[in-house]
């Protein structure tokens, strides 16, 4: 019978009250907070512990400080990939964020997706889905992007939106839901 880290990994239901998922949130807030804390000269791009902990970095992406996710281990950036000051990425499932992309301040990534039922979401029942971002994406500061979306290459989300469905490559986002809007620049 699978553990609740391979129910987390296949998207399927699973407690995340789970004493082996609870000890790998720990380890990635360790990292998180050397991350948050080390002088910014000490750390340069990424400090060593969360670079580790992270699933792949590619060369030239950078974290500023405060930074928080929830494991890391799902965390994929690509090279010059940019996070700017309060980013939070609950990465219960995978999130991949390609080359050249760059997040705005607060910007929020929310993989997990807690059960319905009050007494099941109250036991801890939720499921993971993944979020992708192509290459060259632009997410303004404050934005929010729900589990189980795609922004395709080129793509633009604008400050402050609520992402909650997949936005095609070259396509500009904004609002609450976020929605195309057609660009006067």
């Amino acid at each position: 019978m699978p553990g609740e880290r391979e129910k987390m990994a296949a998207g399927e239901w699973y407690c995340c009250l789970d004493p082996e998922l609870d000890a790998l949130r720990d380890a990635a807030r360790v990292a998180c907070h050397v991350q948050n804390t080390m002088p910014p000269g000490g750390r340069g791009a990424m400090a060593a512990g969360l670079r580790s902990l992270l699933g792949g970095v590619g060369e030239g992406a950078y974290l500023e400080a405060p930074f928080h996710c929830a494991y890391g281990f799902n965390l994929f950036l690509g090279e010059s990939v940019y996070l700017n000051a309060g980013c939070v990425v609950l990465d219960n499932a995978r999130v991949t964020i390609g080359d050249r992309s760059m997040l705005g301040p607060a910007v929020q990534i929310y993989c997990a997706d807690h059960h319905r039922d009050p007494l099941l979401r109250s036991r801890g029942m939720e499921r993971a889905r993944p979020v992708t971002l192509g290459q060259d994406v632009w997410i303004g500061g404050g934005a929010i992007l729900l589990g189980g979306i795609t922004i395709g290459d080129g793509a633009i989300v604008g400050a402050g939106s609520l992402v909650t469905r997949d936005v095609a490559a070259g396509t500009t986002v904004a609002g609450n839901p976020a929605r195309p809007i057609v660009r006067r620049d």
